[in-house]
């Protein structure tokens, strides 16, 4: 089964990316400052690309079939996918900003049904499922500023993130719900280059609602029940590393 080390390490990564960015910032000296009055200005444009990971916390309800083997889901891997998007922002105040981000979200995600009276390990005892998805979002985000030294500036963001799955299909074995909404936190650095602002980003994305559609009436094959009873539901959960460019 997958660990949750994945997430532990990039949590950790970014906040210490987030305070390594002050720490270097008392051993420097002043320097010219590239593009001083960018972030003056009321409206912000650009465009992002990037790379996520996707996940489903599923909440097991322990199926057991009509031979009495009991089956239990989970994605063991995580496929890496990726992000394209545009962004507008909003200042606020001096250290505040208000962001539109429309994006696309191009991954997939492969679920696997282990029979527990078996070994886990034999390939052949196993059942899975690929769930392709190509999401629509629109986060509305708010964005914390530190203060600038030289030509960078560290922030924390959070956000609302309602997405849609544009490749939801009927006739999968497992169907998941078009609609979700997530919330969303994050942290990330602006770099001040001669021409143009670079701004990596990194950020924690849960969804809110059951992902998962277990009503299922369209499943006469009860080899196939497996797939809409071993669990009650599903939360998507998503961590997205972005390159913004304004």
């Amino acid at each position: 089964m997958k660990s949750t080390h994945y997430y532990i390490i990039a949590i950790i990564t970014a906040i210490l990316s987030l305070f390594a960015c002050p720490l270097t910032a008392e051993a420097q000296t002043r320097k010219v400052m590239n593009r001083p009055y960018i972030d003056q200005r009321l409206f912000h444009y650009g465009f992002l690309a990037g790379v996520h990971l996707q996940d489903i916390e599923l909440e097991q309800q322990g199926y057991t079939d009509e031979e009495g083997n009991q089956w239990v889901a989970d994605i063991p891997n995580y496929d890496p996918g990726f992000t394209v998007g545009i962004l507008g922002a909003l200042r606020l105040t001096e250290h505040l900003e208000l962001r539109a981000i429309p994006s696309m979200h191009f991954g997939t995600k492969m679920m696997r049904f282990y029979n527990m009276r078996q070994d886990v390990e034999n390939e052949e005892k196993r059942q899975s499922e690929e769930l392709k998805s190509t999401y629509i979002s629109l986060p509305v985000d708010l964005k914390f500023s530190a203060q600038r030294f030289n030509n960078y500036r560290p922030y924390m963001m959070v956000g609302i993130n309602p997405m849609l799955d544009l490749t939801v299909k009927k006739n999968q074995n497992v169907r998941l719900n078009s609609f979700d909404c997530y919330i969303e936190a994050g942290l990330g650095c602006d770099f001040y280059a001669q021409w143009f602002k670079f701004i990596p980003e990194i950020k924690f994305c849960y969804g809110l609602n059951n992902i998962i559609s277990t009503n299922r009436t369209d499943i006469t094959d009860a080899s196939k029940d497996i797939f809409a009873n071993t669990f009650r539901k599903g939360r998507s959960k998503m961590i997205v590393l972005t390159f913004y460019f304004e």
